[in-house]
């Protein structure tokens, strides 16, 4: 049977709004344990609105569980997510009223618990439904700004007339037969196919409006953090100005991701390419919000109704016991990461790494800006770390003799900068999943090593599959002299280069990152032919485009991911390198013998072996 008749064959079986419920059914019973099922049961009762015997939540109700901030104003762009959210698998009955049935479809979407029922390329149709439910169909969507309204009585009595699809009420069941007719023609629907009917009148033309966007991602921003039963009041409670700043500064980095600056809104094509690539893990943060549908708990939000008399509730089951972290999201931060570009890295890397797991291992403007410094602090972590740098564009031509022998060591610049703002900081970064080393001849990492901009765009470049081995630290006059990733190491010889008249230009690689051995200067190239151990950028307003940065570092910072137990094996091999520096400092040689010298210490075991043992 060819797709082309399908939908007609689904008519056959039943109307979209059986098949709607037949649905949230299925979700009901294959996505939820029937504790969690009671839960969610209790929680929807317990605060509902009801007009003309329909049970449903209005946007107020939603908010106020939600313990959404009024300060972001995010409220009415998650309420009309989730209304046309309730209208799965048929977006052309949004938005729905939240009824029972509806709300239970949107918990089960946002919680990611659709993989049991909808198993053909669950994740993209997963986000492609999550694109629908903030976009706008409107031409004109630069003006467009859908502010939904509470649902009431009469909007309930006539929906279908004005386009909702009213969910049959909690308390009305289909009968037997009824039930196997739907779920039958839900069995044998294609998803996909309805999805692409739906996507063609729709996705493509319509456009995610950047006010609303900039709304949502801030509170992702917010909530990347949160934890299932957490409430969000806890990050709610130190909401300041400044901190509403930093999310507003940290949301527009994101978006200029997008390309908003050039257009009015996001499209699909364009949302698809972005958070595929830079922004995989962009809205985790709505899984644990919305699990707390299912942790059943007497919120105290249950409103008066006209008469005095309030809702009837259920009797409800108190959560387990919330687990107390033994320490904050970030013991503390940094010049250049704090809690706001934290969330931001959580975009891309996974928050299971990040948050409550980083340790400061090396600061610049702390420990010296110098090679020597952020080996002795760094080459001791055996886990994941992560380099940020940040400064400013240097000028055109060189104002100082420093900036003229950074300049001398490259070759002339031929690209423009990324960005048209002189002033504008730029933050790069890597994360480095192996632990540093010194490479005179090859250089280290693996496959899972990134490279990212942090501002003023967040981009994401990530190591190519055929150059897996590609940061480098180079204290020796071998090149390139420094540190960075994405330059290939020269086979040129240290005696060769010292003898040189000229210092050779730098080869750098065509998507890298490097920091002169004084940790002073810094540049980043993007050549978007690639070719070299990163790809380059997905986005589209880079895709096609090449240019090179090249900045004055201000900071730079090198944080370890491995927690406690890594913190507690560095700690123990500083320990054992100062004690092996003390006792080469006590002994008192005196021999005169320079080979008596050494078998000395290498009976003393300070030499030989897999210990350097040093010089004499």
């Amino acid at each position: 049977m060819g797709q082309g008749n399908s939908s007609e064959n689904h008519s056959a079986f039943a109307s979209p709004e059986q098949l709607s419920l037949a649905l949230a059914q299925r979700f009901a019973h294959q996505c939820f344990s029937p504790l969690e099922l009671y839960c969610y049961t209790s929680v929807f009762r317990s605060i509902a609105d009801k007009e003309s015997g329909i049970l449903y939540w209005s946007e107020s109700t939603l908010c106020r569980f939600l313990e959404l901030p009024d300060a972001l104003g995010v409220g009415s762009v998650l309420f009309a997510c989730c209304s046309t959210l309730g209208a799965f698998p048929f977006p052309s009955h949004a938005p729905a009223i939240l009824t029972y049935e509806a709300l239970l479809k949107v918990v089960t979407l946002l919680t990611e618990r659709y993989a049991v029922v909808i198993k053909k390329r669950g994740r993209q149709t997963w986000l492609r439904e999550l694109y629908r439910s903030l976009a706008v169909y409107d031409r004109a969507a630069s003006s467009a700004k859908p502010v939904p309204q509470e649902a009431t009585a009469s909007e309930v009595t006539s929906s279908k007339s004005k386009g909702f699809a009213v969910d049959i009420p909690v308390e009305e069941d289909l009968d037997d037969e009824d039930d196997e007719l739907v779920l039958a023609a839900l069995d044998c629907m294609d998803a996909d196919d309805v999805f692409k009917h739906g996507e063609k009148s729709s996705v493509h033309h319509s456009i995610i409006p950047t006010d609303n966007f900039l709304k949502l991602v801030e509170l992702l921003l917010l909530i990347a953090a949160i934890d299932p039963q957490e409430s969000l009041s806890s990050f709610t409670g130190q909401l300041s100005d400044e901190r509403i700043s930093e999310l507003r500064d940290a949301a527009n980095t994101v978006l200029a991701s997008f390309g908003v600056e050039n257009s009015h809104g996001v499209t699909y094509k364009t949302f698809d390419a972005v958070v595929s690539s830079c922004l995989p893990f962009l809205f985790d943060g709505l899984n644990p919000l919305f699990e707390r549908f299912l942790f059943a708990k007497d919120f105290d939000l249950a409103k008066p109704k006209a008469d005095g008399a309030s809702v009837p509730t259920h009797p409800v089951i108190p959560p387990p016991k919330l687990i107390s972290h033994p320490e904050p999201i970030l013991r503390e931060g940094g010049e250049i990461l704090d809690l706001t570009l934290l969330s931001q890295l959580s975009f891309f890397i996974k928050g299971t790494n990040l948050f409550r797991r980083l340790r400061p291992l090396y600061s610049g403007n702390t420990h010296g800006f110098s090679m020597g410094s952020f080996e002795k602090q760094v080459f001791n972590w055996r886990a994941p770390s992560i380099l940020l740098v940040s400064g400013t564009l240097l000028p055109t031509t060189p104002t100082s003799a420093r900036e003229r022998a950074f300049s001398d060591m490259l070759p002339p610049k031929r690209l423009a900068n990324s960005t048209h703002d002189a002033d504008a900081t730029l933050t790069f970064g890597a994360y480095i999943p192996t632990q540093w080393k010194h490479t005179a001849r090859t250089c280290f990492g693996d496959a899972n090593t990134l490279l990212f901009q942090l501002s003023p765009t967040h981009d994401v470049f990530r190591a190519s599959p055929s150059t897996p081995e590609s940061a480098y630290f180079n204290k020796s006059p071998t090149h390139p002299p420094g540190l960075g990733f994405g330059t290939p190491i020269s086979r040129q010889s240290a005696a060769h280069t010292s003898s040189s008249y000229a210092q050779p230009h730098l080869a750098l690689g065509p998507l890298s990152l490097h920091l002169d051995d004084a940790l002073e200067f810094g540049i980043f190239t993007h050549i978007a032919d690639g070719g070299g151990a990163f790809s380059p950028s997905s986005l589209p307003a880079r895709r096609n485009r090449s240019f090179q940065d090249r900045f004055e570092i201000e900071r730079v910072e090198v944080w370890g991911c491995g927690g406690d137990e890594a913190a507690e094996t560095q700690r123990r091999e500083w320990a054992f390198q100062e004690r092996e520096t003390e006792a080469r400092r006590r002994i008192n040689l005196g021999t005169g013998d320079v080979d008596a010298d050494r078998e000395l210490l290498r009976m003393a075991g300070l030499m030989g072996g897999e210990r350097s043992g040093g010089s004499v």
